[in-house]
């Protein structure tokens, strides 16, 4: 692997800034690196590479103001559901093979006007709809780690490519924890911003979701905290089209007295022991750096999921979806459906109940700065366990309690990579209150500062 491919996005920038490196070599180690893995994984859906080098070529002869720029000359890569001009918005639908958008995503121009160059196109499953990533017009997106096991999803392909080193910085979103799942699953970081923190906007019909866009953010995708945290400062801010999105300062004030709530037992969830551990050593950490750190029962978990799923399933016209998913996804999707609208709530009693349930985590993550949990209670399972008529109702549940905090009650999230473990890496999560990114990204960077990331890899093949 280039030297280049192992670095983070911020670290390129630097070296670009200082002249060390040019953002040619930058970009054409990265190009390189998708023509050689990229057929082992297939996340990378399509490649930018013309277009690339060229914005690479203009970034090499730029003013020294524009060289300042937070990722100037740095290439990243875009979840193929978010809109890229000049790019298919595809949804992994055969139908929209050829949906052109008329506009950038808002995080799309923010990110070029930070100097950043779009490389290359990632994968995902049909409509984000899965925690595995294939669908029926780019294929199967396969785990780099162990080829029989999910990548995550719904931004699996943006986490396989960071994790072999394609991309060094990545857009994707989550609605389900598809931010995190697959920075799990594939041993990357991400954050799940606060709802309304980056703005969410789509510019082909259907532009608005209803209900259920309130549990929607776009976010970034990375192989540090760093990255994270400048990626953030550049995705950040209100945009007139996302009438949820605000304008809210980065940072707040920091607490002289931290604490931390690990999370490392959850009734009815077997937490695995790997994970428990890196729990555990996480809060060591913290301790270690004058944190008090209690073990904490996380506020009704299972409450929390079965309002997220009833709202984010009553918002779901599974009818429209019946004539460009696969028979198999829309079976999956209609057992969850069934199981959630079980409850007898109705929509107002949900979101009554939600705001009662957001007011209980605000005033958990107010006597806590961070609490910290797995991000799955279960390993990564085998590809298409989801779609099982058996087995599939019960792996996502095990799959969610801890991610769903983060859709159904807008707080923000961090999924770190903290090592590897019987050749699977293993990472924690860590939440905040809302608009409270900073004290999340705080806890997880010191984590991280006794951690090993464990990626770039090379995949499996």
């Amino acid at each position: 692997m280039d030297s280049l491919c192992e670095r983070t996005a911020t670290e390129l920038a630097e070296l670009i800034r200082e002249g060390q490196v040019s953002s040619k070599e930058v970009v054409e180690a990265h190009l390189n690196r998708m023509e050689e893995v990229n057929p082992y994984v297939n996340a990378v859906t399509l490649t930018l590479g013309e277009s690339a080098l060229e914005q690479a070529a203009l970034a090499d002869n730029a003013s020294q103001n524009d060289r300042q720029r937070l990722f100037h000359g740095v290439p990243f890569t875009v979840k193929e559901n978010i809109d890229l001009l000049g790019t298919p918005t595809t949804q992994g639908l055969p139908a929209m093979a050829e949906a052109m958008p008329g506009q950038n995503a808002p995080i799309v121009d923010r990110m070029i006007a930070a100097g950043a160059i779009p490389i290359g196109r990632t994968n995902l499953p049909e409509m984000g709809a899965r925690l595995d990533t294939d669908n029926p017009l780019r294929g199967r997106t396969l785990n780099p780690w162990n080829r029989d096991l999910t990548p995550g999803g719904s931004s699996g392909g943006e986490a396989a490519a960071l994790a072999t080193g394609m991309t060094p910085f990545g857009l994707g979103n989550d609605i389900g924890g598809s931010l995190r799942n697959p920075a799990y699953c594939c041993g990357i970081a991400a954050l799940k911003p606060s709802i309304g923190r980056v703005p969410c906007v789509f510019s082909m019909e259907p532009v608005d979701m209803g209900v259920a866009g309130t549990f929607l953010t776009d976010g970034p995708m990375a192989r540090s905290v760093n990255d994270l945290r400048v990626g953030l400062s550049v995705l950040a801010g209100r945009h007139i089209d996302d009438p949820q999105s605000v304008d809210v300062p980065l940072e707040g004030i920091i607490p002289k007295s931290p604490k931390a709530a690990l999370v490392t037992e959850m009734a009815g969830y077997q937490i695995p022991p790997a994970i428990k551990s890196e729990i555990e050593r996480a809060g060591e950490v913290l301790a270690n750096r004058g944190w008090s750190v209690d073990v904490v029962d996380a506020p009704e978990l299972d409450r929390v999921y079965e309002i997220w799923g009833k709202i984010l399933m009553h918002g779901s016209n599974l009818e429209d979806m019946g004539d460009v998913v696969k028979p198999e996804t829309m079976a999956s999707l209609k057992r969850m459906q069934a199981v959630f609208n079980l409850q007898s709530l109705t929509l107002d009693e949900a979101m009554t109940e939600r705001r009662r349930l957001r007011r209980l985590w605000s005033a958990f993550l107010t006597e806590y700065t961070v609490a910290i949990g797995p991000t799955w209670a279960t390993l990564p399972w085998p590809i298409d366990t989801d779609l099982d008529p058996d087995k599939g109702i019960g792996v996502l549940k095990d799959s969610w309690p801890f991610i769903v905090p983060g859709n159904a009650l807008g707080i923000p999230s961090v999924a770190l990579p903290t090592g590897v473990s019987d050749g699977l890496p293993t990472g924690i999560q860590v939440y905040s209150e809302l608009y409270r990114e900073d004290l999340c990204l705080w806890a997880a960077e010191i984590i991280e500062s006794e951690s090993q990331c464990p990626t770039p890899i090379e995949p499996v093949r």
